[in-house]
């Protein structure tokens, strides 16, 4: 709507407008001969919303044309001759050639962008070795590494519910009495929970690269440290539910504890946005960590993620030997949930 400042401002007093645009007179000439103008933004002050993005959007156009003003001022005086009609066909057709010369000089450095990924391994390769280039970095790649961290987790907690269950139903007292160890009974209720998440980490990770075009420079590797870390979620979901006594507490507890070495062990963000005393005394020690760490550095080398593996195992089977050890006790002391 276009109207004078007066009737803008009128309407601003009896909020009938967010904001008003001030264009002062003579604006496009004094802008295509070069001179400084002004544009004023008027905002109502009892909005907040409608106000703050007019003057985001109007931040955006000014910058936008002062880059065309920088870069093909010198030409303004000339198109505006032509626009009044004092131009005639050679003075018209020289400045189409020189504004589309111009144009395809820069069209290198706009298509593609300057900046983009590539993949360090790749590029290191000689072609005259006849190395092929690997697998251009994908950030949703690098984004779903982490997050599947967390993932896992959450779907492990699921998983392992079933123990809770067991435990209502007295299952653990009838296995007991015929078996002195629970631990070979945990195992089994973990090793269907390990396929479960497996399931769902193939989708996951499956989805990913169907839908976001994510090839995977080392997908061997990347499915057996996925294993290792499912293992891993599990045995620790498994002491989780071993140390809670009610299944609803248990996945409060345990959706906290998911987040928290998420969010710690840098799946969720990069893990140099952390602060210093977590990125330098704490995060090394997080399995999240070991895991989300290793898959992304996946995409230029696989030196490291069989140790990573080999960790998460570990740990998963002493936090599954420790949920065994907290059933038997439990049992023991007469402990009903």
């Amino acid at each position: 709507m276009f109207v004078d400042r007066a009737e803008a401002m009128r309407q601003l007093n009896d909020a009938k407008l967010s904001a008003a645009l001030i264009i002062p007179e003579h604006f496009t000439s004094n802008y295509l001969t070069g001179r400084d103008v002004r544009l004023e933004l008027v905002k109502n002050p009892a909005e907040q919303i409608h106000p703050a993005v007019l003057e985001e959007l109007l931040g955006v156009a000014a910058t936008a044309m002062n880059a065309v003003s920088r870069n093909f001022g010198g030409e303004f005086p000339a198109w505006q001759r032509v626009a009044e009609g004092k131009a005639d066909y050679h003075e018209i057709s020289k400045l189409v050639e020189d504004e589309g010369n111009r144009v395809q000089a820069i069209r290198k450095y706009l298509f593609p962008p300057l900046v983009g990924w590539t993949n360090a391994a790749g590029a290191a390769a000689s072609p005259s070795a006849g190395a092929k280039p690997g697998p251009k970095f994908n950030i949703f790649g690098y984004l779903l590494a982490g997050m599947g961290g967390m993932f896992f987790l959450l779907l492990a907690n699921q998983g392992i519910n079933d123990l809770h269950r067991e435990w209502a139903m007295r299952t653990f007292e009838r296995y007991a009495t015929l078996h002195e160890r629970l631990l070979p009974f945990v195992a089994g209720k973990a090793l269907f929970t390990v396929v479960i998440v497996s399931i769902g980490a193939a989708i996951i990770y499956g989805g990913g690269t169907l839908f976001f075009r994510i090839e995977w420079p080392r997908p061997f590797a990347l499915a057996w440290l996925t294993l290792a870390y499912v293992c891993f979620a599990t045995g620790l979901m498994a002491m989780l539910a071993g140390f809670s006594h009610d299944e609803k507490r248990a996945n409060a507890m345990n959706n906290v504890v998911s987040m928290v070495l998420s969010m710690a062990g840098g799946c969720m963000f990069p893990p140099e946005a952390l602060p210093a005393a977590v990125r330098n005394h704490m995060i090394i020690y997080l399995p999240t960590y070991w895991y989300s760490s290793t898959a992304r550095e996946l995409w230029w080398s696989d030196a490291r993620w069989p140790l990573a593996a080999a960790k998460l195992l570990i740990v998963g089977a002493v936090c599954l030997t420790i949920a065994a050890f907290l059933y038997r006790r439990r049992l023991r002391e007469g402990i009903r949930g």
